[in-house]
């Protein structure tokens, strides 16, 4: 079983990780940009963690269907201060963005892990953090968030993203990013049909065999939302069985916006597991 760096963190993988969100956007999908100020995403954080996060996942940019793009000035407004304030929160503090210069600002102001669902492909990603000990989660994702819905198609997702996700794996390794700093997600809802999103979920396993952690994004996705008819604020039972078909099939890190039921399910997954 592979084990997760963090910087001055590290996780034997021993169960399941969870990665708690934090939306420091007006348009966020999910929250409706309640935590869109500094103390509103603080405070939403602080709760995170008594509910049992992991991990917490600072973003400024919304990556929705649809989402324009913020201006990197803007962005670092938003989050910067945020992670300042959690740098200290005894558990690693990630940030979610796509650039190479806030990825720098935010491990000097205390990020442990860069989550980008570019996958690092922007000029300048990678090498933004090769000298950090911050990890890294790639993304795959096919189009922008602007158009990336409107008529997705694959031969074969899972052997294409997969291929993809190698692809990463490597580049990441030969900029000198050790093994144990990455993680991978297949980036459900992003680029991918409701068909598409399931066939990934049923062959996580086959992500998890390329040897690095892997990270399931599920919670309140539209995907969920499709098979049940429920609105974003609806989805937290979808979310958690979601999540616990997940790590069933492979993932190491699930990132939820609802904590404490993911929590808590997890808690007896995993005491069947260990008697197991």
């Amino acid at each position: 079983m592979p084990h997760l760096v963090c910087g001055r963190f590290q996780f034997a993988l021993n169960r399941p990780l969870i990665m708690g969100v934090v939306n420091v956007t007006p348009d966020s999908f999910s929250d409706g940009g309640r935590s869109a100020s500094t103390p509103a995403a603080v405070a939403h954080a602080r709760m995170l963690l008594e509910e049992g996060a992991d991990i917490l996942d600072i973003g400024g940019e919304s990556t929705r269907p649809g989402a324009p793009p913020v201006a990197l000035e803007q962005e670092r407004r938003r989050v910067l201060p945020v992670i300042e304030a959690l740098a200290d929160c005894g558990v690693p503090v990630s940030v979610d963005t796509q650039k190479p210069a806030l990825m720098q600002e935010a491990v000097a102001a205390g990020a442990s892990m860069v989550n980008d669902v570019n996958a690092l492909a922007a000029p300048g990603a990678l090498e933004a953090v090769a000298g950090t000990t911050a990890a890294i989660c790639l993304m795959h994702k096919q189009g922008d968030p602007r158009t990336m819905q409107q008529d997705p198609h694959y031969d074969d997702v899972v052997r294409e993203v997969r291929q993809f996700l190698a692809a990463r794996i490597a580049a990441a390794q030969a900029a000198g990013i050790g093994h144990e700093r990455i993680v991978i997600d297949p980036g459900f809802g992003f680029g991918k049909t409701l068909e598409h999103n399931l066939a990934l979920l049923r062959e996580l396993g086959q992500f998890a065999a390329l040897g690095t952690v892997v990270l399931a994004g599920l919670s309140r996705k539209s995907m969920l939302g499709k098979i049940t008819g429920r609105d974003v604020g609806e989805r937290v039972y979808a979310g958690v069985a979601a999540a616990l078909i997940a790590v069933e099939n492979g993932a190491r890190i699930v990132r939820v916006h609802d904590v404490a039921a993911t929590r808590d399910a997890l808690a007896v997954w995993n005491a069947v597991k260990t008697l197991a």
